[in-house]
């Protein structure tokens, strides 16, 4: 099998190999949306965890250290991969959806006010 890279990997071949690897193991019977959404939270929080207590500038230099890096790596990979099979499990579009929110952000948020500032939409 041919390794996968960001450059050269679709979404929907992402999708695809979650869900193969779901189905090989008869796991979609466990996978409804609340189900997924719990284990992305669990999952996003363990992403979390690597940076427990580390200041924001340090946690650049965390992402870089080669023991932690594949840690990292692997949580972000779960984080991701329960998304992918909640988009598969509950037939969203990811790119659609992604898309839609941009357009929505892109409102809240217009360039020339959100440029440079950490502001929640509600304070610009």
């Amino acid at each position: 099998m041919t390794p996968m890279q960001d450059a050269t990997t679709t979404v929907a071949a992402l999708r695809e190999r979650v869900m193969t690897f779901a189905r090989e193991r008869e796991w979609e019977q466990f996978h409804s949306p609340k189900n997924l959404s719990m284990a992305l939270a669990a999952e996003a929080g363990e992403l979390m965890e690597h940076f427990l207590w580390t200041e924001s500038a340090a946690s650049q230099a965390v992402v870089r250290e080669p023991a932690k890096r594949e840690e990292i790596a692997d949580e972000i990979a779960d984080v991701v991969i329960y998304a992918l099979e909640f988009a598969n499990i509950s037939g969203l579009d990811l790119a659609a959806a992604i898309e839609a929110k941009l357009a929505k952000n892109a409102a809240k948020y217009p360039v020339e006010k959100a440029r440079g500032n950490a502001k929640k939409y509600t304070e610009l």
